[in-house]
């Protein structure tokens, strides 16, 4: 793999952590005084967003890491 296939999977990786990042301040904003049920499950809802965006942002690490390894160690 060249470098430029390296730069493009810890691209998709920065990006991942980015919008994760943005899926938690999101979550973070609905903890508000409004303390109703419909509030609550914008609440839950933005959690598994949060929840996915960790997903993927990690998966995106595992592609960069496995791959330097491979470059690295041959591994």
């Amino acid at each position: 793999m060249d470098k430029a296939n390296l730069d493009q999977l810890r691209f998709a990786y920065k990006r991942g952590v980015d919008k994760w990042v943005d899926a938690i301040r999101a979550e973070e904003a609905l903890a508000t005084e409004d303390h109703s049920m419909i509030a609550l499950e914008e609440w839950d809802d933005a959690h598994f967003r949060e929840q996915d965006a960790q997903k993927k942002a990690k998966e995106a690490r595992d592609a960069y890491k496995n791959e330097l390894r491979r470059v690295n160690y041959g591994i």
